[in-house]
Parts: structure tokens; C-alpha cells; sequence
């Protein structure tokens, strides 16, 4: 005997036997909704209002909170986890990452030795004119 598998309801019963995707529920949608509001406004509360005093330290809290946000974007609307498509999903996110990573990181370090490099070093000549 086959089984139809055009039948309601047939893909939400087997997503957790796959074991693969976060539940596809209009709870888990909201708490992903929810946890991103929330995510969203702290930033904005942490600028707007001063609360930290250092820029260095607020730079460092937004772009924290920011990477929070990405993942929890992964895990609620992606539906992104280790077990989903066999871990090739997040073996694909890591090695993006790290690409990516290494083009940020070299591009930095071009940019300061072009910057360090290619500069007039006389700019004290420039102020007796």
C-alpha cells in the first residue's frame, strides 16, 4: 500500500521526525517575532538615550546584539540548526562566515598599510605654508 503524500498536514507531522527544522507553528513564528522587536529596540534604547557612556562600548553592544539578531533570524525564519539537511546548511553558514571573515580581515589589512604606506609623511610641512 503507498502512502499519499499530498495529504494536510502530511509535511508538518514528518518535520519532526526529520528532526531537521524548528516547528513551523505561528508560535514559533511569533517568538521569533517577538525576540526581534525586542533585539531591535535595545540598540536603539542604548543609542538614543546614552545609556553607555564609551562610543567604543555601545559600538561593541550594537553589533553584539546585532549578531544575537542573526541568529535567532537562522533559527525562527531560516529555520537553520545542525540537524537540518543533514548539518550541510551550517557547514555551508561556517564556511561563509569564514570567507567572509578573511575578506573583511584583508581588506582592513590592506586598506591600513595602503593608508600607513601611500600617505605624505610631511604633513608638519603642510602647516608652515
Amino acid at each position: 500500500m503507498s502512502h499519499d503524500h499530498t495529504t494536510p498536514g502530511h509535511d508538518a507531522a514528518h518535520a519532526g521526525e526529520e528532526g531537521g527544522h524548528a516547528p513551523s507553528t505561528l508560535r514559533g513564528y511569533m517568538t521569533g517575532f517577538a525576540l526581534s522587536v525586542i533585539l531591535t529596540v535595545i540598540p536603539f534604547w542604548l543609542v538614543m538615550d546614552g545609556v553607555l557612556t564609551d562610543p567604543g562600548a555601545t559600538a561593541l553592544a550594537v553589533l553584539a546584539i546585532g549578531a544575537v539578531q542573526m541568529v535567532v533570524h537562522m533559527v525562527y525564519f531560516l529555520h537553520m540548526n545542525p540537524r537540518s539537511e543533514g548539518g550541510w546548511t551550517l557547514l555551508a553558514l561556517i564556511f561563509t562566515v569564514i570567507i567572509v571573515a578573511i575578506a573583511l580581515a584583508g581588506s582592513l589589512w590592506v586598506m591600513y598599510h595602503l593608508n600607513v604606506n601611500m600617505m605624505p609623511g610631511h604633513l608638519h610641512d603642510m602647516s608652515s605654508m
